[in-house]
């Protein structure tokens, strides 16, 4: 399974994004496609992860409460929700698969694609 994230862009500090993280085909329902950013001169930092069914989201402390993740199956789409956007979200987005629920680790997720760069200004 390939993925690929889109939906980035230059957004002012207070506003919105919806990030996609389209695959090029379908995986088993119990897997699980993380979130991730990476700034410049920091570690990619995990944001949050969804069950390819749809279920169990969880999130990083850090943005819990401002993005929501969601999936459409039918679509092999998965959706980041970013609201109420900071200066120190500006990254680079990336997305990743896993069969592990439940792991923030970069190392426990694979496939990954080419990120999207989110710019928010303050």
């Amino acid at each position: 399974v390939q993925l690929q994230a889109s939906g980035g862009g230059l957004v002012q500090a207070g506003g919105s994004l919806r990030l996609s993280c389209a695959a090029s085909r379908r995986a088993f329902l119990t897997y699980v496609v993380g979130w991730f950013r990476q700034a410049p001169g920091k570690e990619r930092e995990f944001i949050s992860a969804i069950r390819w069914s749809g279920s169990s989201p969880y999130y990083a402390d850090s943005v819990k409460g401002r993005f929501t993740v969601s999936t459409d199956y039918a679509k092999s789409t998965v959706y980041l929700q970013m609201n109420s956007l900071k200066s120190e979200d500006t990254a680079v987005y990336y997305c990743a698969l896993s069969a592990a629920w439940g792991t923030k680790a970069p190392t426990s997720f694979g496939s990954w694609g080419q990120g999207t760069q989110v710019t928010v200004s303050s």
